[in-house]
């Protein structure tokens, strides 16, 4: 064990533990049980912040640029995935992400300092507050790195999106010859097709594209070199230019200085807007699932209209059941987004003044459900549109078995009178059929 101190007293820490005592404080003061913790794209995003920051004092610096270096390679090692147990901080927190930011910092200077050939907690050499954290604040560390972290993570849903648009587009195709009964109301309606209906969904997706790639232009405008509070009384003009161009290079993506960072580090309706748009689409997945799935059921004693992909066992106790477990896990995961949704709006209601101190749970619930969204897309594309069997005989038995065709007739022998014909058929499509159609030779013969 090693021993570090801080103002608050000094704890025992794990020798070759690339975390340090506050990291370790933070971890016992919201020790949520077996809780998860942060987001590891929040994590590799505060190491590009850091390795661009690095840069730069490496550049304004000459004399300590070895260990800006080494700060520089240590957050590409973190970037690589390297260290990633050595993350201990609960994504729940209080502080507003200064713990995470600390733990970050810990972590980057323990492996500059192995890079340099020193032991961990060796903080006279590389520190991780006056050379890791140098002309920084968690406050416009922590909301940069959030935004970078969410536009990698949107990148990767807006291709699933595309991807399961151009299948449910495919399968519009597919099955367009398969007429089969409207519903409204999960009442009959009129004839429709199945392609018809897939090319709806599709429709409904495409929409959800286009909220994603307006999504990523919101989250351009970040605050780094603003520090506290949004008016850089810390950082030197150099370096607050030259960390903005630096990060640039370092994450792809055309992030722009923010031209008020003072409402950058306060506001954080930018997130609630984002997730708003990404609950929309989660709407729609749940929509197409709940569809899939009233359609599959049976075999006997549901709509039976199509088959799903047999994907595992449904029942420990009924042999032969197989359940429609992927519109299950894509409603579960619609639900747990819309979730999310309320908790960063609630979240984002709640800054006071110049910061808001409940940023982390904006982040966990964020990130979350762009997770998940990617993911459950790719699934729901792999394992159930890829795979839906359409089951044309049925499809039609209970089209022909309903009344359908009714609202045909009603233009010209009038609603009530179809509505009457139908009411004395009893529920018989033939026989109501036959009624019709002789109302119809009637009224032509009275017309001519």
């Amino acid at each position: 064990m090693r021993t570090e101190t801080d103002s608050l007293g000094t704890l025992k820490i794990p020798k070759k533990a690339l975390y340090g005592i506050q990291s370790l404080r933070a971890r016992n003061n919201f020790a949520l049980g077996d809780c998860r913790t942060v987001n590891l794209n929040l994590i590799r995003a505060m190491a590009k912040v850091k390795k661009a920051a690095a840069l730069v004092h490496a550049e304004l610096d000459p004399g300590r640029a070895a260990v800006f270096n080494a700060v520089a390679g240590a957050a590409d090692a973190v970037m690589a995935g390297e260290a990633e147990g050595m993350f201990i901080v609960p994504a729940l927190q209080g502080g507003a992400g200064t713990s995470t930011n600390m733990n970050v910092n810990e972590v980057l200077a323990n492996l500059a300092l192995a890079a340099l050939g020193f032991e961990p907690g060796d903080y006279r050499r590389v520190h991780p507050i006056d050379d890791v954290n140098r002309g920084q604040s968690t406050n416009d560390v922590y909301p940069t790195a959030l935004r970078i972290a969410a536009i990698d993570l949107l990148r990767g849903l807006s291709e699933e999106a595309a991807s399961l648009q151009e299948a449910l587009q495919r399968r519009e195709n597919e099955l367009q010859d398969i007429a089969k009964l409207g519903r409204t109301e999960l009442m009959d309606a009129v004839p429709v097709t199945l392609g018809g209906e897939f090319g709806a969904w599709a429709q409904a997706i495409a929409r959800d594209r286009w909220r994603l790639y307006k999504m990523e232009e919101r989250l351009r405008q970040v605050n780094i070199g603003g520090t506290a509070v949004g008016l850089s009384p810390l950082s030197e003009r150099r370096y607050r230019f030259g960390v903005i161009e630096r990060l640039r290079e370092i994450c792809g993506i055309g992030l722009a200085a923010s031209e008020y960072p003072m409402d950058v580090t306060q506001n954080n309706d930018v997130f609630c807007e984002v997730s708003g748009l990404l609950k929309a689409m989660a709407v729609n997945l749940a929509k197409i699932a709940g569809d899939l799935r009233l359609m599959n059921s049976g075999p006997a004693g549901g709509l039976g209209e199509i088959r799903l992909a047999p994907l595992q066992m449904g029942s420990t106790f009924m042999p032969g059941k197989v359940n429609p477990v992927v519109p299950e896990l894509a409603l579960s995961v619609s639900m747990k987004v819309m979730a999310n949704d309320l908790a960063v709006t609630i979240a984002a209601s709640r800054g006071e003044f110049e910061l808001n101190a409940f940023l982390p749970v904006i982040a966990e619930a964020l990130l979350e459900s762009l997770e998940m969204l990617r993911d459950t897309s790719r699934i729901f594309r792999t394992r159930c549109i890829d795979t839906v069997v359409p089951d044309p005989e049925r499809c039609r038995a209970i089209l022909d078995a309903s009344m359908a065709f009714a609202a045909a007739y009603w233009p010209v022998l009038g609603y009530e009178k179809v509505a009457d014909i139908v009411k004395l058929a009893e529920g018989d499509p033939v026989k109501a059929r036959q009624a019709l159609e002789k109302a119809l030779e009637t009224e032509r013969g009275n017309a001519g």
